[in-house]
């Protein structure tokens, strides 16, 4: 069994989502040096609140719930990752990481909420988490659903819903820093991602202490994508409780499998092989929505202090963030965005 003592540290790419952090756990996926768990999100530390077990019991629980779990033993490989973006919303409950691997590291990614947020909709459409099809009616919702209302059945997570709560950047990363300590982590910009990747990896190599590997592809990580029908998305992605030990998918089975039975493991392969199928061609390219003017300006006039904060706490330039974009669409297919633009939508999460 994989155990604490196999790894020096843990390299946590904490969120925010649709800012990349896919892209950057591919480029820890790829090295040789680095043990990628079996699922990109274990969510385990922000799902399990550890920080009242004493040192033995936590190191013992670890082991048990999380590493056996999630990771395979490698010889050689004493960096490992997890890719959770959920951790950024649950600072505090990354205190147990640190008595466990006191040299992590965390990553945080950031991007204009402007865009951020719009995408995140259209993503959590697609996971099945989300119901309301526009966004501007899901922001309008947000009242509503901070009162424990309009959630819908199956959300693996309700605070996914929260758009105001997901775009306030500065707030997430002055909490995240008061628990781990700002020299424990790396912020980076979108904007640097979608602009030089090649630059973007090198600068995370180093971060993680890794040396970079020659390579030259960088392409594009889960791009936006819209589904033809919402509530068969949500069945094949979402399914009752009933059924979903045979219709969900590999990496939530992994998620809640009984370790000690193998066969409950193994999926059952032509029902997965007609789901793979479905969520296939249930996945398609549609018309951007636009953005109003209207919305822009409510989003603007919600986040503006935050960035001015973030912008501060990093010694950033983040001006030409929340600027006003006419009719902004909220997604561009790739063929249709100029081609830094598609550079940029190629990095999303």
């Amino acid at each position: 069994m994989v155990s604490v003592s196999d790894f020096n540290r843990f390299v946590f790419i904490v969120g925010a989502p649709r800012c990349g952090t896919t892209t950057l756990a591919q480029f820890l996926k790829a090295h040789p040096a680095v043990s990628f768990p079996v699922v990109k999100e274990p969510h385990f530390f922000s799902q399990n609140d550890l920080r009242g077990l004493g040192d033995d019991e936590l190191r013992s629980r670890v082991e048990r719930e999380y590493l056996r779990r999630f990771f395979i033993s490698r010889p050689g490989r004493r960096t490992a990752a997890d890719a959770s973006v959920t951790y950024l919303y649950t600072p505090e409950q990354l205190e147990p990481i640190l008595r466990l691997w006191p040299d992590s590291r965390f990553v945080i990614a950031v991007r204009d909420p402007l865009t951020m947020l719009p995408s995140l909709h259209r993503r959590l459409i697609y996971l099945g988490d989300e119901t309301i099809p526009s966004f501007e009616q899901a922001w309008a919702a947000v009242p509503d659903r901070a009162e424990g209302r309009r959630i819908p059945r199956r959300c693996a997570d309700p605070r996914w819903l929260r758009y105001d709560q997901a775009g306030r950047l500065a707030t997430h990363l002055e909490r995240l820093f008061a628990v781990v300590g700002r020299d424990r982590c790396m912020v980076h910009l979108f904007d640097d991602l979608a602009t030089d990747p090649a630059a973007s990896y090198r600068q995370l190599m180093e971060f993680v202490g890794v040396p970079p590997q020659s390579r030259t592809d960088f392409s594009i990580c889960r791009p936006s994508k819209k589904v033809r029908f919402r509530w068969l998305q949500r069945a094949l992605k979402r399914p009752p409780v009933a059924v979903r030990e045979y219709f969900a998918g590999e990496q939530f089975r992994q998620r809640i499998c009984d370790l000690d039975n193998r066969d409950r493991r193994k999926a059952p392969g032509t029902i997965l092989s007609i789901r793979k199928r479905l969520l296939e061609w249930n996945r398609v390219t549609a018309p951007p929505e636009p953005l109003s003017p209207a919305l822009q300006a409510q989003i603007r006039r919600e986040f503006e202090g935050e960035v001015d904060r973030l912008g501060q706490l990093l010694g950033r330039d983040l001006g030409h963030w929340l600027q006003r974009r006419c009719e902004m669409p909220v997604e561009q297919t790739a063929n249709e965005m100029p081609l830094t633009e598609r550079r940029r939508e190629a990095f999303s999460l």
